[in-house]
């Protein structure tokens, strides 16, 4: 389990161990439970994923948000070994998208009945996401919140405000090209948003994917240049009430390559942000990942 994951800022990590460690052991699971940092959760992951490979345990389990199950996923990636998620995040994308319940005991009870599917990951220049990658605004208000929190211990949400704001004064455009096999399309935008499968756009199924299992990456080109424009859309979207045609070029691309004016970026994965060096190269990679789901999720 991730240490610094979002739930432990309300509840404390040992009773959230030892909540974890009765529902298992009351559905008949041996589970060997770790708290370790962010940064040891790929190293943790490997060194599990090598007792699995030797036959020593059946599934790898997660606590943690988005970034943590990135990290794992991008582990046992192509391996076939299950992965289970205890959403213990501040916005648990990945697991409301499968269907996993949010709620320690109930996340325990999916893992133990070990029903599982496979889905997709994307990459870009190698680096795994499970969610979503974007370049422009969203990187740059990473950036931003995640010095204010550093600098003034602020909450995600209350750091992620006056990044809003400090942004739309210097509203970043990039010049961006976009090239796959019999493609290629030049822009001019303030943000593009690639989904590892296509993302609602609508009122109530904004932000959220009905399938992970496409093999297409779906990409959102924001059509609004000036900040005014983008102010205006954004309020749009939150009242379900924007032009999905008028203000996004949408589309979707199995791989592409996106080539930029300069040589670096800073590209989101899964709100976690990376300097990349351009071109920028994006893939799906269809059924890499085997993971444990609710039973009406199931293949």
């Amino acid at each position: 389990m991730n240490a610094g994951a979002g739930a432990f800022s309300q509840t404390l990590a040992e009773d959230v161990r030892n909540d974890l460690a009765t529902a298992f052991a009351q559905r008949g699971v041996a589970a060997e439970i770790k708290f370790v940092d962010g940064e040891g959760l790929e190293d943790a992951a490997e060194r599990a994923l090598e007792q699995a490979q030797r036959g020593e345990i059946d599934a790898i389990v997660v606590g943690g948000g988005d970034g943590s199950m990135r990290a794992a996923a991008s582990v046992l990636a192509g391996t076939g070994v299950p992965l289970g998620a205890l959403p213990l995040g501040t916005l648990n994308h990945f697991a409301k998208d499968l269907g996993i319940p949010l709620q320690v005991e109930e996340a325990a009870a999916t893992i133990a009945a070990g029903c599982t599917r496979i889905v997709d990951l994307a990459e870009v220049n190698g680096e795994t996401f499970i969610n979503n990658s974007s370049i422009g605004i969203y990187p740059y208000m990473v950036i931003d919140r995640e010095r204010r929190r550093a600098t003034h211990k602020l909450a995600k949400w209350m750091a992620m405000v006056p990044a809003f704001f400090r942004m739309m004064r210097h509203f970043p455009r990039q010049r961006l090209r976009i090239s796959a096999e019999g493609f290629a399309r030049p822009y001019r935008t303030p943000c593009l948003f690639v989904g590892n499968n296509e993302y609602g756009m609508e009122l109530f199924t904004f932000g959220r994917r009905q399938r992970l299992d496409t093999g297409k990456l779906w990409f959102y080109v924001v059509k609004p240049r000036e900040p005014l424009e983008f102010f205006w859309m954004v309020c749009r979207l939150c009242f379900g009430r924007m032009d999905q045609a008028r203000e996004l070029d949408t589309f979707q691309l199995a791989e592409a390559e996106i080539s930029a004016k300069t040589s670096r970026l800073p590209v989101a994965l899964d709100g976690e942000v990376r300097i990349m060096h351009t071109p920028l190269h994006y893939r799906s990679r269809p059924g890499a990942l085997r993971i444990i789901v609710p039973e009406t999720r199931q293949e």
